[in-house]
């Protein structure tokens, strides 16, 4: 007898075939949404009627099995596949693809999510974010670009906006000091015309030892008849020294003031460098040239100032001794020192400093320049120049090198000296004092200090014989001020910003999450996923930490839809359609010739 039960059952095949080609469909359609993962449907059988429960074998009889008649299939569930897909390369910064079990985290309206897909883009105030406008999540850094992991924050890429300047900390050096040089031993020689003739100041009331820079005669005298100690300072007199465009081997050493005058004066004329005798202002010129006489391991470079003593054939001339090298050869003419001045004077001369160049300085020596730059990013040259002081049989040799900046904002243009040493084969056996240090008032740290490298391996100073000597600067650190202009996302996630002046620093970095079981994510839409109640709680962590996997950047994770699967996936569930839909057909002919017995 036919049997309505048949095309209930035949219906609840309908039913599950028709949810499983939905689920099929959805695959197919979403073939390639990046970092799709496919779903599929799982059938189960549903109860089923029971018309005997079966029977125990026994000494007599043997047992039997239940019988029991299904009742149709349902709905059992349905599982993602969290396999991971193909990796496709865009060439976009911003595109990351994961390879691994992890997943992104983005804030959406306030709500935390997931998602595996990662085309993200920047919105107008730069932040990183995904197609359907969620904020990327990650971890910040600090002032000192450190990653800061802990605390999620929205990630921010300046572009265009982010700037950033370096201070210099090492220089390194390469090249060849010519060891067969001669050895330095003298410095240039330079004298003034005489300033006073005795000590006695013989000339009575034509000179009373009051005078500022007062020509008598063919003499300029400025003498308070001790002998040495020049005044400067008289009756409220006045008058501001210029020095420009004295030379050091050819490099002209810039222009500097100073001022005769006491403090208060200097301060209204906005001076910074003054003094009341004439002794602090040739203190203030040894330290302008750049004169130096500091023994360092038992070796000086030689150079200094002095005045000839009274009642001598060098009475009131000022002596200048330049520095030992034929690169620190001081040229100084009459005219590089002049004065103007101040109400009320008496007669007075614009050139008090008739200049005469005694001897030239000798000795091998080389000169190098380079670039170095402070914390704001202000771009300093300092000139390094070594100078041959002793050849030792089989021991090698032996160099003073004097580090000099017209940038430092100290008055002296020294700002490092050292002894370098060379063995008998020529290679660098040790040094002193290999770092500088220039005084800085533009706000910037204070001081710079920079370390000078002459033997860092792959780059050395060596003393061997040559024609000339050579001396380079192949690296310095720091950099001037430049602008974010480009980025890349590494595989642990962290954000390398590339700057036009060449720095590069870390950023940011991207947080991932990871699921005791990602399959019970609930599915969000705009391929979002949430915390289920089987998915367990989100771990917060970086990329390549337990088991979240890499990342890969200027990619995208295409779909894991395998569609010859789907595709035969299909044709099963449409017979499996087609013949539950015939169950129901033949059932209902049963029915009707039942119907017709009683025709």
């Amino acid at each position: 007898m036919a049997s309505t039960t048949a095309l209930f059952t035949g219906l609840s095949g309908l039913a599950v075939n028709a949810r499983r080609l939905d689920v099929i469909g959805n695959n197919i359609a979403n073939i390639n949404t990046v970092a799709f993962k496919s779903n599929r449907l799982l059938l189960a059988p549903s109860f089923s009627r029971n018309f005997s429960l079966g029977s125990a074998p026994s000494a007599q009889t043997g047992g039997t099995n239940p019988g029991q008649i299904g009742l149709g299939a349902v709905t059992a569930g349905t599982q993602r596949n969290f396999n991971d897909g193909a990796i496709s390369a865009t060439g976009v910064a911003t595109d990351v693809a994961i390879e691994g079990d992890g997943f992104f985290i983005v804030d959406f309206s306030g709500e935390q999510l997931y998602t595996r897909a990662g085309a993200f883009q920047l919105n107008s105030n730069n932040d990183l974010v995904t197609v359907s406008g969620a904020m990327v999540q990650g971890f910040a850094v600090d002032p000192q670009f450190n990653i800061i992991t802990g605390t999620l924050q929205d990630i921010n890429i300046p572009l265009g906006t982010l700037t950033l300047a370096e201070a210099s900390r090492n220089v390194n050096f390469n090249g060849n000091l010519n060891s067969s040089g001669v050895v330095a031993t003298s410095g240039s020689t330079l004298e003034s015309r005489a300033f006073f003739k005795d000590d006695a100041l013989t000339l009575g009331m034509e000179m009373d030892g009051t005078e500022l820079l007062t020509v008598i005669g063919e003499n300029l005298y400025i003498d308070d008849g001790a002998g040495g100690s020049f005044l400067a300072i008289e009756g409220g007199r006045q008058a501001t020294l210029t020095i420009t465009a004295v030379e050091k081997g050819g490099k002209d050493l810039g222009t500097h003031t100073f001022g005769f005058m006491t403090a208060a004066q200097a301060a209204a004329n906005g001076i910074t460098e003054f003094g009341s005798t004439m002794n602090s202002f040739l203190a203030f010129m040894d330290q302008v040239f750049g004169l130096d006489a500091t023994v360092i391991s038992g070796q000086n470079l030689g150079g200094g100032i002095t005045v000839g003593p009274g009642g001598g054939p060098d009475a009131g001339k000022v002596m200048i001794t330049g520095n030992e090298g034929t690169v620190q050869d001081l040229d100084i003419d009459t005219g590089d020192i002049q004065v103007t001045y101040a109400d009320p004077m008496g007669v007075g001369i614009n050139q008090p400093f008739v200049m005469t160049k005694t001897a030239a300085a000798n000795g091998e020596s080389v000169r190098t320049s380079f670039v170095v730059f402070d914390s704001l990013g202000t771009a300093l040259t300092v000139d390094l120049s070594f100078v041959l002081q002793t050849t030792t049989p089989g021991a090698g040799s032996t160099w003073e090198f004097i580090a000099e900046s017209s940038d430092t904002d100290a008055v002296d243009r020294i700002i490092g000296l050292g002894v370098v040493n060379f063995d008998a084969n020529g290679r660098f056996v040790s040094a002193t004092n290999q770092q500088f240090s220039l005084g800085r008032d533009n706000g910037a740290v204070s001081p710079l200090t920079v370390n000078m490298n002459f033997d860092t391996g792959t780059d050395a100073i060596s003393a061997l014989t040559s024609e000339v000597s050579i001396l380079s600067a192949v690296f310095q650190d720091g950099s001037s001020i430049g602008t974010l202009s480009q980025f890349s996302i590494g595989d642990d996630g962290v954000i390398s910003g590339s700057f036009d002046n060449g720095l590069t620093r870390d950023i940011g970095q991207i947080a991932m999450a990871k699921f005791s079981n990602n399959a019970g994510l609930v599915d969000a839409g705009n391929n979002l996923f949430q915390v289920g109640p089987n998915s367990g709680t989100a771990l917060i962590t970086s990329p390549l930490q337990f088991g979240t996997g890499r990342l890969i950047g200027a990619a995208l994770e295409l779909s894991n839809v395998d569609l010859s699967q789907e595709f035969i996936n299909m044709i099963l569930t449409s017979t499996g359609y087609t013949a539950s839909s015939r169950v129901i057909t033949v059932t209902d002919e049963l029915i009707d010739e039942l119907l017709r017995l009683v025709r």
